[in-house]
């Protein structure tokens, strides 16, 4: 089963955050974490462990985040098990995605009508492009196609190696090096546009995640 959990940043809650949360990590996490210089930056680096935690707890996974390890491409992991995750942020939201079956990744961002999404015409394909320019709407089709190309380059594990423009989103689906990916837009917030990938997988148990408000208040 897959679940996605998420929070929002909290400004009244950093000071807390930091001193109480931040010294149960690892040291080098630590060290990432007071190193930004926005206040916004280090919590939503912070409660994307938290969260992370908190999920496996709720999913009944007992492990440890401080056992966490990387990959070459630098795609976190839980050595000999089969749990994955996979998380992100932007704006003032964090979420992570938690999977006991399959490989995933997962895509959050914040709609931002100022951005200009010509300036990203090259990391799309050509029929993608289209489809973004004869929609009613679009800088919401960029995103859409966006989140969904970000979250399928996580699910398959290689990151920015694989290049944008080498792989076309059509039917919420593609095909990486004889891989396939499915794609399901997770709604949580208006001004957010965010993808779940999975690879190799149509199950529909992994395919209805279970979506989860993690906010400290």
């Amino acid at each position: 089963m897959t679940q996605i959990f998420y929070s929002y940043i909290v400004k009244k809650n950093h000071d807390k955050l930091i001193k109480e949360i931040a010294p149960l990590l690892p040291a080098d996490f630590q060290n990432k974490i007071l190193g930004y210089r926005r206040w916004q930056d280090a919590q939503l680096s912070l409660l994307g462990r938290i969260i992370l935690s908190q999920g496996l707890k709720k999913m009944n996974k007992n492990i440890s985040i401080n056992d966490l390890r990387y990959t070459i491409y630098n795609k976190p992991y839980f050595e000999n098990n089969t749990v994955k995750f996979s998380i992100s942020h932007s704006g003032n939201m964090v979420v992570c995605a938690i999977s006991g079956t399959c490989d995933i990744g997962v895509d959050l961002e914040i709609i931002n009508n100022t951005v200009k999404i010509e300036d990203y015409k090259s990391q799309m394909t050509a029929t993608e492009w289209q489809q973004v320019m004869l929609s009613d709407n679009n800088q919401v089709s960029f995103y859409d196609y966006w989140t969904q190309k970000e979250a399928v380059i996580k699910a398959q594990g290689k990151g920015h190696s694989i290049p944008m423009q080498s792989f076309e989103i059509a039917g919420c689906k593609t095909k990486i090096d004889k891989e396939n990916f499915f794609l399901e837009k997770i709604r949580i917030d208006q001004d957010y546009i965010c993808h779940l990938a999975f690879k190799n997988t149509t199950d529909p148990i992994v395919l209805n995640p279970q979506v989860v408000d993690f906010s400290i208040q």
